[in-house]
């Protein structure tokens, strides 16, 4: 059995593994350019380093799929585990899937890790760096009351505007929603980093698993004002894709599609992960939703060859 095979059993047995990182996300993203490390202990898949390699200027490289907020290191750990036995048994299992990639012959290694991994001492000793960023989530949906009562006053405003002038939809095309998106990055002069062929394949992966949805603020005129992408895995909704229509921009939709993922997390009892941003004009917007800041850690790598 391949290591590929092995971690899709290990994925289907182990459901907190982040959405981000499953065989079949990857598998997508990747157009199946990914592969996986894993570290077993007594036949059993305990440790697992999922990645993409491919090849840039910097030579090698292992680096983020588009659309995949974060992947890297999962451990399994054991029920009732105590402190000590954790952090030992996580140092051990860091350095024999680093052991692992050091041989890959790469030149270049960067990956985001989720928020739940908190200790890169391991990484730090083996002269790996370490960039911290940020995501925003709501830990607790289940009281929407609550939720909305850590709402700024800016984001109860925007919605009492926004609700007057849009309403919230389902029925859109892969198509229309692709537009919208590529209207976003081509008002920043940005080219879009995925193709309207990749979405389609995660989409229709994504609804196959019943794991997504797609809205879209329109106006009684059938103007759409902006569109957002939610997916989610066992434990979080993620603010995945978002978009607007730059001359509706000061409707407050995006406002109101945002609450709609929060409505979404609330009813599937999930949190709600706001995915993040260090853009001082994108920090401020998701902040004003009251989730608790969550530092994460970008680890990379420069791997030095020998000169022959």
């Amino acid at each position: 059995m391949t290591n590929k095979e092995k971690y899709q059993k290990f994925c289907e047995m182990n459901k907190d593994i982040p959405i981000f990182s499953c065989w079949w996300w990857m598998e997508v993203v990747t157009n199946g350019a990914w592969d996986v490390l894993l570290y077993e202990k007594n036949n059993e898949v305990v440790g697992s380093l999922v990645y993409y390699r491919t090849k840039t200027e910097k030579g090698i490289v292992i680096q983020r799929p588009v659309l995949t907020q974060n992947n890297g290191i999962y451990i399994k750990y054991p029920k009732n585990i105590k402190a000590a036995q954790k952090a030992a048994m996580y140092e051990e299992i860091v350095n024999a899937l680093l052991d692992g990639l050091e041989q890959l012959n790469i030149d270049y290694y960067e990956q985001n890790y989720h928020y739940s991994i908190t200790n890169w001492l391991p990484m730090f000793w083996r002269g790996y760096h370490e960039i911290t960023r940020y995501t925003y989530v709501i830990e607790d949906t289940s009281d929407m009351k609550q939720v909305e009562s850590d709402f700024g006053a800016s984001v109860r405003s925007s919605l009492k505007k926004a609700e007057k002038r849009v309403q919230i939809h389902e029925d859109i095309t892969q198509e229309e929603f692709y537009k919208i998106i590529e209207k976003t990055f081509l008002r920043q002069n940005y080219k879009i980093p995925f193709s309207l062929e990749l979405f389609k394949q995660l989409d229709d992966a994504l609804v196959e698993r019943n794991c997504r949805k797609m809205y879209y603020a329109k106006d009684e005129q059938g103007n759409i004002h902006g569109a957002t992408y939610f997916v989610w895995d066992n434990n979080s909704v993620y603010y995945l894709i978002s978009g607007a229509d730059p001359e509706f921009r000061n409707s407050q939709g995006q406002t109101l599609l945002v609450y709609k993922g929060i409505q979404l997390a609330h009813v599937l009892g999930k949190k709600f992960d706001f995915e993040g941003s260090v853009l001082p004009q994108v920090e401020p917007f998701v902040r004003r939703f009251g989730g608790v800041q969550k530092p994460y850690f970008r680890i990379s790598k420069e791997y030095k060859k020998d000169i022959v």
